[in-house]
């Protein structure tokens, strides 16, 4: 997880996040180990963050283009 995290997709960033989500989540991380863990999920957060900002500014552009206008939102997951 060295890599810089501008170069890697969204979807590597994600899958990454998760395998970080999944090891704190059994409670037998060493603490020291999960402050890291914890650091690097949130730099990947912060990736997949500014990558979906980046994919809205470009579809607001896309429509704007193109005449139809609407604001863009990405909705979550329940």
């Amino acid at each position: 997880m060295e890599e810089n995290k501008q170069e890697i997709s969204f979807e590597e960033a994600m899958n990454q996040l998760e395998e970080i989500v999944e090891k704190l989540e059994t409670g037998e991380v060493p603490l020291e180990k999960a402050i890291q863990y914890y650091q690097e999920g949130m730099k990947l957060s912060k990736v997949c963050s500014e990558k979906l900002g980046t994919v809205e500014e470009q579809m607001q552009q896309i429509l704007n283009e193109h005449g139809n206008f609407e604001p863009f939102t990405v909705q979550e997951e329940e």
